[in-house]
């Protein structure tokens, strides 16, 4: 099987090789069929093409996986980017492997590190959580992680909401919105979170997003980190510990202001 990766946006980014693997394919597995054929028939390709999306995608594996093993060539592809980025193929990839069929990944287009380059944010350490929860109280776990660059999905009607929740944590992280990546009404915004939170405010985005979101800076302070502190104020709860004494006393051992601990186990709660 060939895990195919398609543009982004831009047809013209597709690589000669997955439109070389996408001619010789007996089946072209593909999220939607319509959005696929667009780009086949771009690049004058007529394709066998069949339906594989979150809903259907554990069955057809095995239907698929079948006709590889009679002999079949299957290219899976994606409505946009890379297969089981964030989109289905990880059951179809997990079955060719448990029934020792080969599977071969062709590169291309990524929405991931693309954003993540032009962010102009430090790339040598990032982690990509895929699309970011809509509980507030779980967006705040991942958002807090300070070690490295994070890069996420994000909602067009989310974003704003997301930018405030970072502003009032720290209305200085460095942040960049990127939408409609490679496309004709391409956008790329940097700044500090307050200052993106203030234009995403009066201004609603449109079409895809991608959110890189620059490490927590340390001060004097924050000397160790929130998520750290939260951390030891839930085992001592747990322990039996009333909240809001070892809230007080987790703020003396780490610098973390009480305050912000209790209400964020309150929230979680």
């Amino acid at each position: 099987m060939l895990v195919c990766a398609t543009p982004i946006g831009n047809l013209g980014d597709v690589t000669l090789r997955v439109l070389d693997a996408l001619r010789e394919a007996d089946i072209v597995a593909c999220e939607d069929t319509r959005h696929t054929k667009v780009l086949l028939d771009r690049h004058g390709i007529a394709a066998r093409l069949v339906s594989y999306h979150e809903h259907n995608e554990r069955p057809r594996a095995a239907e698929l996986v079948e006709r590889i093993r009679t002999g079949a060539v299957v290219a899976l592809v994606s409505d946009a980017g890379t297969p089981l980025i964030s989109d289905p193929g990880f059951p179809l990839v997990r079955a060719c492997l448990a029934a020792g069929l080969a599977v071969e990944a062709l590169p291309g287009p990524s929405a991931v590190l693309s954003a993540l380059v032009l962010s102009a944010l430090p790339a040598e350490r990032f982690r990509f959580v895929g699309f970011l929860p809509r509980k507030r109280a779980e967006r705040e776990r991942l958002l807090e992680h300070a070690e490295e660059t994070l890069v996420a999905f994000e909602s067009p009607r989310r974003l704003a909401a997301t930018l405030e929740q970072l502003a009032e944590r720290d209305p200085d992280r460095p942040l960049a919105v990127c939408r409609e990546l490679t496309k004709l009404h391409e956008e790329v915004r940097r700044g500090s979170a307050a200052e993106l939170a203030e234009h995403y405010r009066e201004s609603a985005p449109r079409g895809e997003v991608v959110l890189v979101v620059g490490v927590v800076k340390a001060s004097s302070n924050d000397p160790a980190p929130r998520a750290d502190a939260l951390a030891a104020l839930r085992a001592l709860v747990q322990a039996g510990a009333r909240p809001r004494p070892a809230a007080t006393v987790v703020s003396k051992l780490t610098g973390v202001a009480a305050n912000d601990l209790y209400r964020q186990l309150t929230n979680d709660a």
